[in-house]
């Protein structure tokens, strides 16, 4: 598959709990020459807040992406007690990695302000890459409850619709951490209403989610980070240039943890999978169905609860990605951060 043709640049707003898997989607926004990073917004999920937003803006930093707005938004759920997961992504967020303190301070808006601001200020034109817990969105629709018809799109890392959950048995994290913030955001954006107004101005008339039916189709192994680094004239076993001395350090760490858990000597890379997918929507093919999700199931709470007969008789609400050309992404992961590390190191990247 080649890479889509580059006419104007896609404004984004990547909405993260900087984690691992995140800090890729970052390297890999970064990367994309048809990517215009408008702002990166912070909730809690993978770690605290307080590590989420470091560990974002110094990902930025090493990216040569220090000028993009970095702010902070929820740093709990919008009903429940905080959790992280460490044990996944270790007790800062990014793995092994060590990264220099980020030296620009957080913007002083929030990240629900970033959000329904810039919509906004250019209508229609922003896609909302969701990386992390929906709170975030949830609270940007407290301040612009017509944030579903002024975005071009919202896109989703979360949920688990036809597969089986990572933190619970049916339940995915993201959708688990906040699922009063799930449900919120999946009834409004989906709401027949906005639909309608979003097909009448030409745009996708639901959300697209990449749940881990397709994202664990995202398997970076030890082959692919050495690839990557070949292709930015660097050794994964014995890195030198930055960029991909943090991929090491940092997927070292998401490898060990997918051999403990999962049974394989790599890592699911979600979040890069999702800002793709953004970037280039035929990576994956989705289906439109409705969903709910479950609040107060003892052992399903944060369920997405998907109708694929349609026995509810409701309008679909998600469009949900069912297929994902996981090699053509990885090849160009490999190609993009690869050449970016290359470039850094070449500037002179210290």
């Amino acid at each position: 598959m080649q890479p889509p043709r580059l006419t104007d640049r896609q404004p984004i707003i990547l909405d993260v709990d900087t984690g691992i898997d995140d800090s890729l989607a970052l390297l890999y926004a970064c990367a994309s020459p048809e990517a215009e990073l408008v702002a990166v917004t912070c909730v809690a999920g993978n770690i605290d807040l307080h590590n989420v937003q470091r560990n974002t803006r110094a990902v930025l930093e090493l990216a040569g992406r220090a000028g993009v707005e970095v702010a902070l938004g929820a740093d709990r759920p919008l009903v429940r007690p905080l959790t992280v997961a460490s044990e996944t992504h270790g007790p800062r967020g990014l793995g092994y990695a060590e990264l220099p303190s980020p030296s620009r301070a957080p913007s002083q808006r929030s990240a629900a302000q970033v959000i329904a601001e810039e919509a906004r200020r250019r209508p229609q034109a922003i896609t909302l890459v969701a990386a992390g817990p929906l709170t975030n969105v949830a609270l940007a629709l407290r301040l612009e409850p017509a944030l579903p018809t002024m975005l071009r799109r919202l896109v989703i890392m979360g949920g688990a619709y036809r597969s089986p959950g990572n933190t619970a048995p049916t339940t995915e994290w993201n959708a688990q951490w906040d699922p009063e913030a799930t449900k919120i955001v999946f009834d409004a954006f989906g709401a027949p209403e906005v639909q309608s107004t979003r097909e009448g101005a030409g745009l996708p008339a639901r959300p697209l989610a990449l749940g881990l039916d397709v994202t664990e189709r995202a398997k970076l192994t030890p082959a692919h980070l050495a690839a990557l680094a070949a292709r930015a004239g660097d050794d994964a076993l014995a890195p030198r240039t930055p960029v991909v001395r943090f991929l090491a350090d940092a997927l070292r760490f998401y490898m060990e943890f997918h051999s403990r858990y999962d049974g394989f000597h790599g890592a699911f890379i979600h979040d890069p999978l999702a800002l793709a997918a953004a970037l280039d929507p035929s990576l994956v093919r989705s289906e439109a169905h409705t969903v709910d999700v479950e609040l107060s199931g003892a052992l399903t709470a944060g369920e997405t609860v998907t109708d694929w007969r349609r026995t509810w008789g409701k309008p679909p609400n998600l469009d949900i990605a069912v297929e994902a050309d996981a090699a053509a992404f990885l090849a160009r992961f490999i190609e993009r951060v690869g050449d970016l590390a290359a470039g850094l190191a070449g500037a002179g990247q210290p």
